[in-house]
């Protein structure tokens, strides 16, 4: 199963969304996603799980490092709609992450946010 990908910008915000596995295979995947958000963004990022199939524990510290790397640059990382399972590995290295019930409680939280500004997303995400 592969991963997709859309990153959406708001303002004073961004939303990278994810659909699919992100299991070891995705992880390079995911890593770009991130750093795609990282140059093009300002301010949180919530990775949206809503469409996200299931996470391997690679995956799963994948995130842990995107919250790391985005931290280093003064941003934040937000978990938008945990998977069914609930369950991130931890290592106790990085830098804590809210969690939202859904996208649409994790947008809420941050008020001011607008419409969406601007899209890109990989070749394959789901219409």
């Amino acid at each position: 199963m592969t991963l997709e990908w859309r990153y959406t910008t708001h303002t004073g915000l961004g939303v990278l969304s994810l659909a699919g596995h992100l299991g070891a295979e995705a992880v390079p995947q995911f890593t770009g996603a991130v750093g795609w958000a990282l140059a093009r963004g300002r301010g949180p990022v919530i990775l949206d799980l809503t469409g996200l199939r299931g996470w391997s524990a690679g995956g799963q510290l994948a995130v842990a490092d995107a919250a790391r790397r985005l931290a280093d640059a003064g941003r934040s990382l937000e978990l938008a709609a945990m998977p069914p399972d609930g369950s991130l590995v931890p290592d106790g290295s990085g830098p804590p992450m809210k969690v939202h019930a859904d996208l649409g409680t994790a947008l809420a939280a941050h008020r001011d946010c607008g419409e969406e500004q601007r899209e890109w997303r990989s070749d394959d995400w789901p219409e």
